[in-house]
């Protein structure tokens, strides 16, 4: 009986406290990566302390490895939560294109733009702004990108007025950014705006002994979204999976 009316009081306290409920809700969120190994023990022990700030990001790792999951655990971990979540794949677009997904445009600045188009970065507005394959921006997108970082203010495609910004940005890619930073391939200003905390995710190959935590909650999922009875991984198929 103590200890239900301890879990009564402490309740009551965290209704009360919107600041002490975020953080509960933040201490309780299921964490995004399953896995024991040092490597992602470190990672989500850094994740969770930069989540708490607005510094900016930088992920890197292989396609497949979970940068955008890393990003949206970010997110939900942030002052930010209540705010959303837009993601951007800067990969395979062309300048006129990204520039008005990240900026938006006027009525009339470009084909099809029919009437005044908010972009990403105002979308965001009071949350976070992913934006994924950062190194395939090309050298003009990347000077626009880093004075909006700058100035904390966005142009639209066509227009003249400035637009102020709030939002929290994390960035991902699979290519060597400190390599093409140096090569001149990247801005040098813009990665080192972008890369004040970094979190390099290792690909599963590397971290084999998380495997055995990954499967059979992946299988959970899978069968509760296809609406299957629960299932088991048999011994013999997690050794499988694990060679």
């Amino acid at each position: 009986a103590h200890a239900v009316q301890q879990a009564l009081d402490r309740q009551s306290i965290v209704a009360e406290d919107p600041k002490l409920r975020q953080s509960l809700k933040r201490r309780t969120s299921p964490d995004v990566f399953a896995g024991s190994s040092p490597r992602m023990r470190q990672i989500t022990e850094t994740l969770a302390e930069v989540a708490t700030t607005d510094i900016p990001v930088l992920v890197t790792g292989e396609s497949g490895t979970g940068k955008e999951l890393a990003a949206r655990a970010i997110h939900a971990r942030s002052r930010r939560q209540s705010g959303p979540f837009i993601a951007i794949n800067c990969a395979g677009l062309a300048d006129s294109l990204i520039e008005s997904e990240l900026f938006g445009h006027v009525r009339g600045a470009c084909t099809g733009a029919v009437q005044d188009r908010p972009g990403a970065f105002q979308i965001a507005a009071g949350g976070t702004l992913f934006l994924d394959e950062i190194g395939d921006l090309s050298p003009a997108i990347q000077a626009k990108l880093l004075r909006a970082l700058e100035e904390r203010k966005i142009q639209r495609l066509g227009g003249t007025e400035p637009v102020a910004v709030d939002l929290r940005l994390v960035a991902a890619t699979h290519r060597d950014l400190a390599t093409a930073a140096a090569t001149g391939e990247f801005r040098s200003d813009l990665y080192y705006r972008l890369n004040v905390v970094a979190l390099a995710i290792p690909p599963l190959r590397e971290r084999p002994g998380d495997i055995a935590l990954l499967a059979p909650r992946l299988l959970s999922e899978a069968t509760e979204r296809l609406g299957l009875p629960a299932r088991r991984l048999a011994p013999e198929a997690l050794a499988a999976l694990t060679r």
